[in-house]
């Protein structure tokens, strides 16, 4: 078991030179990441068991709360290939961002009591976060926006079922660029509770861009890496990694 920062990279890649078929990673998606890290592009699959604040990969793959339920469905779940993501080559497989969710998350991580409700405290007491300019390229297209954050969504979900964009799919061969465009402070309440409900996607502040690739320049580098923080170098470069996963996925 993982005693320390790190662990649970170097317990996935012995097992992967010991060629064992699974890792279960017990824990958030701090601990998927880790795993993932030492996964990738390999023959052996990463099953889950969400025991941590957010659980967001786990939940979006449909595996239940209840560890003995979760348990349950590993024993009868079917292998199969999904994409994963790297960031400046660091690997992510849920949701990464750059701006207020990775401020978030860097505050969130130096708290000694995690869990949803400190993170909510969080978001609120962060609420006067400036929008940051933020150059972007992709297929292309060179663009300058103002936002308050750019997630990259490969999962609908940060976690506890908080969708930063819905549609997203980890098996479709494209990542989310979910960027939060500047708006009035007044309007905050509604567009979290929109994010709270699963309609983020619809408002009007919110632009959902696909693509396999992007390249952001910004003042601040500060990312975050499936909910772990992450301080970048320009330019942020975001990879999608196509079909590069073997997961365990419950069969219901």
């Amino acid at each position: 078991y993982t005693k320390k920062s790190g662990d649970a990279s170097k317990i996935s890649k012995d097992a992967v030179k010991e060629n064992f078929n699974t890792v279960i990673a017990v824990g958030g998606d701090g601990t998927v990441n880790e795993c993932v890290k030492s996964l990738i592009n390999t023959n052996t699959a990463l099953g889950v068991i969400p025991c941590g604040s957010g659980n967001g990969f786990a939940y979006h793959i449909g595996m239940k709360r209840s560890v003995e339920e979760a348990i349950k469905q590993l024993k009868n779940a079917k292998i199969e290939t999904i994409d994963s993501c790297s960031a400046n080559s660091n690997p992510f497989v849920n949701v990464a961002g750059i701006g207020f969710d990775a401020h978030v998350s860097q505050l969130f991580a130096k708290l000694k009591k995690r869990g949803f409700f400190n993170y909510v405290k969080l978001i609120v007491k962060e609420l006067n976060y400036k929008a940051q300019e933020y150059n972007m390229t992709y297929d292309g297209i060179e663009r300058k926006v103002s936002a308050y954050m750019i997630s990259f969504a490969n999962s609908s979900q940060y976690g506890n079922d908080v969708k930063i964009s819905p549609m997203a799919d980890i098996q479709d061969g494209l990542l989310d660029f979910v960027i939060v465009k500047k708006f009035p402070k007044w309007k905050m309440p509604f567009f979290l509770l929109q994010i709270a409900t699963g309609k983020v996607h619809l408002s009007k502040y919110v632009e959902i861009i696909q693509a396999k690739k992007m390249e952001i320049t910004t003042n601040n580098t500060l990312l975050h890496l499936d909910g772990e923080p992450y301080k970048a170098s320009n330019p942020v470069i975001i990879n999608l990694l196509e079909n590069s996963l073997k997961i365990l996925k419950p069969n219901e």
